[in-house]
């Protein structure tokens, strides 16, 4: 490997270069191996910290070639000890927490990379603190050389992600809806109104005349990370602005076609005009649902973050892990498409990426018999030891009638899922994330074999049953209502307290602050 050639380019070319560079300098210039080696880990270490597919790339392109990366640092921010007395507390208090461990830990590296870019050795450096990490284009010596920093705990090429495409179809129903039980939530006046959800996504059109009026508005509201440069909401593909319909649509078109059509919305424009979208790309979108106005202290995150989209190719990867684990550590719940594969490979497990971390919530798609979409990928998943169920549950996705036509595939299945859980927070506002979780879970139709199973998951999904299995087992709730205002606690009443719910058959309490 290519030991010394980086340094000795920055500090030839760039004389701010870091004092601790200088003194590398030092050590290898007055011929001192040992010395130098003190100075930077092993190639041994470098193995380890450098992925097979990026060792691989560094072999064979030019030393002047530049590679996009993503950097991972060692210390993560454990989120399960964060405090907060109520949801905006908390939010504000996990941001701050992660831009705090970024800011310390990253301190050396971007005094590097500020050098290196300027001897332009890296370019397009993009600093994180959703997940402690940096994204950068970097030629393969400064790869190597940022493999040797004790803090890096990984580096790995910035992949792609490419959206499969929806199949097209003629049959219009929108019996979708009814086979939801989202009718009987309306019947009661909870049709969306006073939550915010968000899909990352190829864009949506918001001048369509259900959407338009529902986008919540403003420079905290829309995010193009595709360097297409829209600067309001756009679509040029159209999956996402027919995502967002199953979920908010209204009725327009003559029919009801959405979930919770009074909701708001914002999203994050993830995919190019191409369908590809890059891991940086979709980092980047995370941090921002999580602090839309990069302000900890506005409480703007959505409440519902929809992805109907994979990673190309089945296993586990853990790559989104950290960012699926902030936003539920602000209580939103990841919701995922589970994916389009089980015709291919019948045998399973199909599972995909990031769905089937632990930290997300996979749904399958069925049709209008609620017969299992034989496309739908079906489990276990492959990122849990022991195995675990894949998808959590299964939801309409054949013949669904959004913009743009009828739809067939998972991305249809997964903003039922959402749009429910926007009406349920409509019902519920302050639901905490644990029970919005299982209230889907627990209220799912058995559907296929009895039992869960990795086929329909825990079964199909049933917004009715959720609704009763919330007031059968969120107790608390309208007890203690009237202490709360807007999320936050009045008085001296114990935030920890408020949470104790009963919701399994083992009588399991539930901890807010968890």
């Amino acid at each position: 490997m290519r030991r010394t050639k980086t340094i000795r380019r920055i500090i030839a070319r760039n004389a701010l270069a870091a004092s601790f560079f200088l003194l590398a300098a030092v050590f290898i210039r007055t011929s001192q191996p040992s010395q130098a080696a003190q100075f930077y880990q092993e190639d041994d270490a470098l193995d380890e910290k450098v992925s097979q597919a990026l060792l691989h790339e560094i072999e064979v392109r030019s030393p002047e070639e530049m590679i996009d990366v993503i950097v991972t640092l060692k210390d993560q921010v454990n989120l399960h000890e964060i405090p907060g007395k109520s949801k905006a507390e908390r939010n504000r208090n996990v941001i701050e927490r992660l831009q705090s461990r970024a800011d310390k830990d990253q301190k050396q590296l971007r005094s590097y990379l500020e050098a290196a870019q300027k001897s332009g050795l890296a370019k397009d450096v993009q600093y994180y603190w959703i997940f402690n990490g940096i994204a950068l284009r970097a030629e393969p010596g400064l790869i190597e050389d940022l493999a040797r920093f004790p803090e890096v705990e990984s580096i790995a090429i910035d992949e792609q992600i490419t959206l499969p495409e929806t199949l097209p179809l003629t049959t219009t129903v929108e019996a979708n809806i009814t086979a939801i039980g989202a009718p009987d939530l309306w019947a009661l006046g909870y049709r969306g109104q006073g939550v915010v959800v968000a899909n990352m996504d190829t864009g949506v059109n918001l001048y369509h005349p259900d959407l338009q009026q529902q986008w919540r508005g403003g420079t905290n509201s829309w995010l193009d990370v595709t360097n297409e440069h829209y600067p309001v909401p756009g679509d040029p593909l159209g999956h996402g602005t027919a995502v967002m319909g199953v979920m908010i649509g209204g009725d327009e078109g003559g029919t009801a076609i959405g979930v919770a059509p009074k909701a708001q919305w914002i999203a994050v424009k993830i995919f190019n005009k191409d369908r590809v979208s890059d891991y940086s790309w979709i980092h980047s979108a995370f941090q921002w649902l999580l602090d839309p106005d990069n302000n900890p202290s506005t409480p703007d995150a959505p409440d519902v973050v929809n992805n109907s989209w994979t990673k190309i190719g089945t296993g586990c990867d853990l790559q989104f892990q950290p960012d699926l684990q902030a936003l539920r550590a602000v209580g939103i719940l990841p919701i995922f498409a589970a994916g389009n594969l089980s015709v291919l490979d019948p045998d399973g497990p199909n599972d995909f990426s990031p769905g089937n971390n632990l930290e997300a919530f996979a749904v399958g798609a069925f049709d209008d018999k609620k017969m299992l979409y034989e496309w739908s990928s079906r489990g276990p998943s492959s990122c849990d030891d022991p195995a675990t169920i894949y998808p959590e549950i299964t939801a309409p996705g054949v013949n669904i009638r959004s913009y743009y036509g009828e739809l067939t595939g998972t991305s249809l299945a997964a903003p039922h899922a959402a749009g429910g859980l926007a009406l349920l927070l409509s019902a519920f506002p302050f639901l905490p994330l644990e029970l919005q979780e299982q209230a889907l879970i627990h209220s799912a139709e058995d559907l296929g074999e009895l039992g869960p199973d990795n086929d329909y998951g825990n079964g199909g999904l049933d917004l009715m049953a959720a609704y009763i299995w919330i007031n059968e087992n969120y107790t608390f709730y309208k007890q203690y209502l009237p202490m709360v205002v807007n999320g936050d606690l009045q008085g001296d009443f114990p935030y920890k307290i408020y949470f104790p719910i009963i919701v399994n058959e083992g009588r399991d309490e539930v901890d807010r602050n968890q």
